[in-house]
């Protein structure tokens, strides 16, 4: 199944064998920005410029809670250990946990300086989170403490809009507004790599998705002229690139879990595509 979030309000789910829809969920009354899967598939989570965050049953369309701060939430995740709670990065430069049962807020992790992100659950499956922000910054936060306990900051860091996990969970990618795509570690020092880097395609102001396959041998990510890049993960070599999507950006991509050779691109056209 294939979750996807559109301009409109909507979020539909589709079949990937029958390539059709199989439902759409509708409920927000501005676009939604971010959309999650739990573990099991069984419910989501979508994030829109409504100010709320929306938990919905996958099978039945029913909304199971609704939460809001009234602020803008910008990126939501579930908390890899338990699907209850759930962190939200929001317009007011804070990221805040919510327990989905109760709908109160469990804890805030108040240090960015600018709306935040991202956020992506590091070590141990979990147990530390890596948020980005506006601010340029990179902060890395153990789970239920409110202070960062490292800054990953440098004069000559960009803004990082999109960060993803390497399957080995040992290192990191981000995509850098200076048109590359960076590689930390993800655990101990969390250093930059700094001879693994991505180039060669043009992000110019855009938080295009990244995405890694399975085996975590290549990488993908869209560019800010609606093109989709492959590069090998090992040697940082561009392998091939794709015109995929006119009018805009290919905002989106991500690879299929089970199948190494499926990839989805997303497009500003409002058209998703399966890349084989």
């Amino acid at each position: 199944l294939l979750l996807s979030a559109g301009l409109e309000g909507k979020c539909k789910v589709w079949s990937i064998p029958e390539r059709k829809v199989m439902r759409t969920y509708i409920g927000h009354s501005a676009a939604v920005r971010d959309v999650q899967f739990s573990d099991d598939g069984s419910t989501f989570l979508s994030a829109s410029f409504d100010r709320f965050v929306r938990l919905w049953n996958t099978e039945t369309g029913e909304v199971l809670g609704t939460y809001t701060n009234r602020r803008v939430p910008y990126v939501v995740k579930f908390y890899p250990h338990d699907n209850n709670t759930f962190v939200v990065g929001c317009s007011d430069n804070k990221i805040v946990a919510y327990d989905s049962k109760s709908g109160e807020i469990t804890q805030e992790y108040n240090h960015h300086l600018a709306p935040v992100n991202t956020i992506t659950f590091v070590e141990d499956h979990g147990t530390k989170m890596v948020t980005s922000s506006d601010d340029k910054k990179v902060l890395v936060w153990e789970w239920d403490i409110g202070v960062p306990v490292k800054y990953i900051s440098d004069p000559t860091m960009h803004s990082i809009p999109v960060i993803t996990l390497h399957p080995t969970q040992q290192y990191w990618a981000g995509q850098s507004l200076d048109n590359q795509i960076v590689v930390y570690q993800a655990r101990d020092r969390f250093a930059l790599q700094r001879k693994k880097k991505f180039s060669g395609h043009t992000v110019a102001g855009y938080a295009c998705d990244i995405a890694i396959s399975p085996d975590g041998r290549f990488l993908v990510s869209g560019d800010g002229d609606g093109k989709i890049y492959f590069w090998d993960w090992r040697r940082g070599k561009l392998l091939q690139k794709y015109r995929a999507h006119d009018n805009g950006p290919a905002i989106a991509c991500a690879w299929h879990p089970v199948n190494p050779t499926m990839v989805v691109s997303a497009g500003w056209d409002g058209i998703i595509k399966i890349w084989e």
